[in-house]
């Protein structure tokens, strides 16, 4: 059975997140964008912790889907896809002071359950502010976080974000750290996945040997409904009662399955992580988004890492910091064969909105062409991803039929993001081909 997970997303509770966020929602965008598990987000606030206990019932061991019946909001009853299923998930923002230095970290975990969710929960509240934020803050070292939460139950996954983020992550250039041991002390041990974040891909991470053990994760960190699914990972979930290679068996469909496909990364049942194209990520090259100064690694090199307009510092961004903490004979474009691949994808609505003309992704004209996709052919990632180009052209036309075909062979076109301000991607645009510009990075 294979699956898609989106392990991190947040609810209408968290700062600066849409108010459409909300089960039944983002329910019907899973089925709609083909995410079969989703984190439910924000498990320590407790107003949405109430609505999960309220209208969510397990389906499977750690697994949970909405009460009652919910119709297929697009394809109706004769063709209803199965219900999304839902995995306790929380986003923590610690800010402590370690090494003389302040640290501002997000961190995800995963619960097994809403009663395990309950008591760390209890346990939280006792040390900040659960109500303030879907993602609380905390004044917590990472490395107690982690002790904390995995003294309530070992099965708990916990998960740096977006390791690469200059702001708040576990590699950031403004407030993070050299290693994972360094950042994680004595539970380094425990921590077995990362997540790449928007602003990197999994091949730039192969470069840091630090990294080498551990299960490389992407999620889309969604603050709305359209961004689920951004980015996400495959999964093919063994029959139940199949035997495990180490002894015993595999228990199908199920929270601790998951969470043992990660950790073992066996590209034979971890398929592949689903990437956002990371020049696009807002952090991508370094900068300065008040003059819209823009710089490769190299440039900002030349610049003493100092903005040439007011001769402020630059905000270093992901693609620096990688090369930083990378192996010095691990150059650009090294590839670990064993490590589980991944692809690269432009969301549906915003190559029919190119293919279009039309501005925005959210338009009336892009809505009525992307429903008429999902209609015809089930869901955003089979289109994307599996679909026949003419079969697609058959439905909606040569110039989105041929937006898909240059996204599949990444002959599309990037101006990368820097300081906190997404880049640009143009598929049928006049910008330098990205695989031109990657060259002169360094």
């Amino acid at each position: 059975m294979r699956i898609v997970a989106d392990l991190h997303i947040h609810s209408r509770f968290s700062r600066a997140c849409s108010r459409d966020l909300v089960l039944e929602k983002i329910d019907e965008t899973c089925r709609i964008k083909g995410v079969n598990v989703v984190g439910t987000g924000d498990f320590t606030h407790p107003e949405w912790f109430r609505e999960m206990k309220e209208n969510l019932v397990e389906k499977e061991k750690g697994l949970y889907v909405l009460r009652g019946p919910h119709p297929d909001p697009l394809l109706g009853k004769e063709r209803e896809r199965e219900q999304t299923r839902f995995i306790c998930s929380v986003e923590i923002a610690c800010i402590y002071s370690k090494g003389g230095k302040c640290r501002r970290l997000h961190i995800v975990v995963l619960a097994p359950s809403l009663e395990v969710v309950e008591t760390i929960n209890s346990v939280l509240g006792k040390i900040g502010n659960l109500k303030s934020d879907g993602r609380p803050i905390l004044g917590l070292d990472v490395e107690k976080l982690a002790e904390i939460v995995l003294e309530i139950d070992k099965r708990c996954a916990i998960i740096p974000a977006h390791i690469w983020t200059p702001w708040f992550a576990m590699f950031g250039s403004k407030s993070g750290f050299d290693s994972v041991e360094e950042c994680w002390g004595k539970m380094a041990d425990k921590i077995f996945a990362i997540e790449t974040g928007l602003s990197s891909d999994p091949e730039m991470n192969w470069r840091v040997k630090n990294l080498d053990r551990m299960s490389i994760i992407s999620n889309s960190d969604a603050h709305s409904l359209p961004n689920i699914g951004r980015e996400a990972n495959v999964l093919e979930i063994p029959p139940l009662s199949s035997p495990l290679s180490k002894g015993g068996t595999k228990e199908g469909l199920s929270y601790e399955e998951i969470i043992r496909i990660i950790k073992d990364k066996d590209p034979k049942e971890f398929l592949s992580t689903i990437e956002f194209y990371p020049e696009e990520g807002m952090y991508h090259f370094d900068g300065h988004r008040e003059c819209g100064v823009s710089m490769t690694p190299g440039e900002s090199r030349k610049n003493k890492n100092v903005c040439p307009k007011c001769r402020k510092e630059l905000t270093i961004g992901v693609l620096n910091r990688v090369e930083d903490l990378a192996d010095k004979k691990r150059k650009e474009g090294y590839v670990d064969k064993s490590r589980v691949p991944f692809v690269k994808l432009v969301e549906l609505d915003k190559i029919i909105a190119e293919a279009l003309g039309v501005k925005s992704r959210a338009s009336k004209q892009v809505k009525l062409e992307y429903d008429k996709l999902i209609k015809k052919f089930g869901n955003e990632f089979d289109i994307l991803l599996k679909e026949d180009l003419e079969k697609i052209k058959a439905e909606s036309g040569a110039e989105i039929s041929e937006g898909i075909k240059r996204m599949r062979e990444g002959d599309i076109f990037i101006k990368p993001g820097f300081d906190g301000q997404y880049g640009e991607i143009k598929i049928f645009g006049q910008e330098k081909n990205i695989k031109k510009q990657m060259s002169l990075f360094l």
